[in-house]
């Protein structure tokens, strides 16, 4: 109790003061703080934290400003609020929950005169700070989960296909927070992949690299593939966007055909439509491969689809739930 001076705080005399609630940001750099921020902190009577390991007290005291590592009541923050005084608490993150509850209740008893209180947010997260979590938690979790800190490229692999599938049963199926949560999914084995090749692999050329690398090798695609974007090209249709997209890829992959690239063990129908579109897209005149039975029937059809603009995997996935619903509904089986 001894670093508040105790006051009255009920007495007509003591005038109430401020507190203010210094809210930080772990994924923004210590020491970056708003002026506001700064501001309250150079004019405050006292300066509270209650975590002596918090990031941004180092930088407090580089700045000049003595801060008080103490965990105070609430009752303790209002008799240190008395007499005018301004009292700035840091806290990380949503704030200091027990403490706020406890100025709720104290305000709501009506028997004490309440200090202005003040939530002021010294950093801001910035758009995919959360990002950085899951890097950590990720970090964590291959470092101390026994099952985890043994996956490697292969044996996840089916779980990529298997979170793929099912973000598009989110996408097609219109469910907004089975989408947020597909998506996460597949995040999640992009971010286990990049840890594990944080590692390396068994061969000197098996470098390691870092989810950092993965999202500045994306980047550099982007921005080089959109030149109508970031550079000087321009593209009013989606049609030159696409072949925009091709003619760079094309260069860069060094490819000498229109069907190199496309991966050969996706399912069949999304195989031909892909192949189609190269094709179409290319200006070739290239006849379909004259053949009897099933394959060729469905490849023509594939094709067809994709000239009219129908994804066929697709189309046949909305049969097949109509065919399922037609033998349920024939089992007598409720939705």
């Amino acid at each position: 109790m001894g670093y508040v001076r105790r006051v009255n705080a009920t007495s007509p005399e003591a005038t109430p003061g401020r507190i203010v609630l210094l809210t930080t940001s772990h994924r923004v750099a210590p020491g970056l703080l708003s002026w506001p921020a700064w501001q309250a902190l150079h004019a405050a009577d006292r300066v509270l934290c209650a975590d002596g390991t918090h990031p941004q007290l180092p930088y407090l005291r580089e700045a000049g400003i003595p801060v008080d590592e103490v965990s105070p009541t609430a009752e303790e923050l209002v008799e240190a609020c008395a007499g005018g005084h301004t009292v700035v608490v840091v806290a990380m993150g949503e704030g200091e929950p027990a403490l706020t509850d406890g100025l709720a209740r104290l305000a709501g008893s009506g028997r004490v005169s309440m200090p202005e209180l003040e939530l002021l947010p010294a950093s801001y997260d910035l758009p995919g700070a959360r990002l950085l979590d899951l890097v950590q938690v990720m970090d964590r979790i291959r470092a101390e989960c026994p099952w985890s800190s043994q996956q490697t490229h292969k044996g996840l692999a089916k779980y990529g296909i298997e979170e793929a599938y099912e973000l598009v049963e989110a996408i097609e199926e219109g469910d907004r927070d089975e989408l947020r949560e597909e998506l996460g999914d597949v995040l999640l084995q992009v971010v286990f992949h990049a840890r594990i090749a944080e590692e390396g692999g068994p061969d000197d050329d098996d470098a390691p690299f870092s989810i950092d690398d993965v999202a500045a090798g994306i980047v550099t695609k982007l921005i080089h593939r959109h030149p109508h974007v970031f550079g000087d090209e321009t593209a009013t249709t989606p049609e030159e966007v696409k072949e925009h997209w091709l003619r760079t890829k094309a260069v860069e992959k060094q490819r000498e055909s229109v069907t190199d690239g496309i991966p050969i063990g996706q399912p069949g129908l999304a195989l031909a439509a892909k192949l189609a579109s190269r094709v179409r897209t290319a200006g070739l005149e290239v006849p379909l491969p004259a053949g009897q039975g099933i394959g060729y029937e469905l490849l023509a059809l594939a094709v067809r689809s994709e000239a009219a603009g129908v994804d066929p995997e697709a189309a046949l996935r909305v049969a097949a739930r109509a065919y399922r619903d037609a033998v349920r509904a024939a089992e007598g089986v409720d939705g």
